[in-house]
């Protein structure tokens, strides 16, 4: 599905902006709340969104929220729901920002070796929200030169994803001396160590993972001329990589067996991400010849994957069918093996599997997805719309989801739905004058429903408060 979908949603997302990010306010600075956090949180997620190249593919959503959830789980002042997503960017980089929103790049996850070295950085991340690094820094930056809270929130957010262009917005933006802004920086990060550590241990991972992971960085970057994006906003002295290895040592010695998942969703990232497929079909071939692996599943996967990526269906199913055959939940599997069936025109076979796991698993994101996907490939649209109906009233802010439904609408010429369907994509990406536009268009499609109209209006005049509240933070 990753595949398809993501053809689907190249169309709503903008291709040229990806170090611009929108303002999302211009008055005067007030106090930072908890509940203003997170809404300043979930306006810059909508910034993200529009702006960045993030994987809107949910097997690799699905693992990374399991994963980063097992750790909020164990964590401390946990203050609201985390969301956590994938840059796709071989840039070795993490961030956090206000409202527990998470973002990994990819080539953060294929570089770490095992679950827990991924895990530390996760915590890492996860630290600095519980423990408010951000809202404690754009406060301190506030007394030196009182900005706007959305200005400075936004050189914060920029400075996060692009190091270099973020660091010289807040530069030009700021009258704070810079000692005292790096003085502040080491004093978050020392304080993430800790708590990150703690965490990782108490999740029941290995916690030497997060000082052998800051070493493996620290080495392979030390005599670089541009270090990546991480090390610029997490910087790795000796001191504090020496910190970490002694924190991990007080406590117990574990070991962990090589995670499935894990490997799995580096496979994938390697296999649809990275490279081109003549290039993955040799490199899997090369790691199953010579039995380099953690895990063998997770390395016939991914040749399946490139398989696929390679117009080989055919190949691709032989090997996902043995897998399935010895696995049959693995959504990893699910997800491949629909897409294949798509390709070889099985729809039966695609929807008899996903049926079943439907029943098994209801609202998983993986299976409604996929299962909505092959419905309209199948030319079923009105159970892939009645699918993805039921999946938004519990997940009404996937973007997929409405994405996939905005395209289904179009295929009935459902024209007056489509077009508001399209208006939850542009709220999702923080554009509100088009989500706007999409509602009055939608309206003057919808005659015959008076019912529906009154939903739209009701609408309009909830993203214009939203808008309204932006602009006056």
């Amino acid at each position: 599905m990753g595949i398809s979908l993501a053809l689907v949603c190249s169309s709503t997302i903008a291709k040229n902006n990806k170090n611009k990010l929108p303002e999302i306010g211009a008055a005067g600075f007030s106090a930072l709340s908890i509940d203003k956090e997170q809404f300043i949180g979930n306006a810059m997620m909508k910034q993200v969104r529009a702006s960045q190249p993030l994987l809107h593919d949910p097997v690799l959503n699905e693992y990374i929220n399991s994963l980063g959830n097992l750790l909020v789980k164990n964590a401390h002042d946990v203050n609201y729901a985390f969301d956590f997503f994938i840059v796709n960017s071989k840039e070795l980089n993490a961030f956090a920002f206000f409202g527990g929103h998470i973002g990994i790049h990819s080539g953060l996850i294929t570089t770490a070796e095992n679950e827990s070295e991924l895990a530390s950085v996760i915590a890492h991340e996860i630290s600095h929200v519980t423990q408010r690094h951000l809202a404690r820094r754009l406060e301190a930056q506030s007394r030196s030169q009182p900005l706007s809270m959305a200005g400075i929130a936004s050189s914060i957010l920029l400075a996060l994803i692009n190091p270099n262009l973020g660091m010289a917005a807040l530069s030009t933006s700021m009258a704070a001396s810079q000692q005292a802004s790096i003085n502040y920086t080491r004093g978050n990060e020392k304080e993430a160590d800790r708590v990150g550590i703690a965490l990782l241990a108490n999740s029941g991972f290995d916690p030497t993972g997060a000082p052998n992971f800051f070493g493996k960085m620290a080495e392979k970057f030390r005599y670089i001329s541009k270090p990546p994006a991480m090390l610029l906003t997490h910087p790795l002295p000796d001191s504090r990589i020496s910190d970490a290895r002694i924190r991990a040592q007080n406590y117990p010695v574990v070991h962990i067996k090589p995670s499935l998942s894990f490997e799995l969703t580096k496979a994938r990232i390697s296999a649809r991400y990275e490279r081109n497929a003549k290039a993955n079909i040799g490199m899997f071939e090369g790691l199953l010849k010579h039995e380099r692996y953690e895990i063998k599943e997770a390395a016939l996967y991914g040749l399946a994957l490139s398989y696929f990526e390679n117009e080989s269906p055919q190949q691709a199913r032989e090997i996902l069918e043995k897998l399935i055959k010895n696995d049959p939940n693995n959504l990893f599997y699910t997800d491949a093996i629909s897409d294949v069936y798509i390709a070889t025109k099985e729809f039966d076979k695609a929807i008899a599997l996903l049926k079943r796991l439907n029943l098994l698993m209801p609202n998983n994101q993986i299976v409604a997805l996929n299962y909505a996907n092959v419905l309209q490939e199948a030319n079923e649209l009105e159970q892939a719309s009645a699918m993805l109906q039921d999946f938004l009233i519990t997940q009404p802010e996937h973007f997929i989801a409405n994405d996939l439904l905005t395209t289904i609408y179009r295929k009935q010429k459902k024209i007056g739905l489509m077009h508001a369907s399209q208006a939850e994509v542009f709220a999702l990406l923080g554009i509100y004058p088009k989500a706007i536009d999409e509602l009055q268009t939608a309206i003057k499609f919808s005659s015959d429903s008076p019912l529906f109209i009154k939903r739209l209006k009701a609408r309009i005049l909830q993203l214009r408060a939203h808008e309204e509240k932006l602009q006056r933070l």
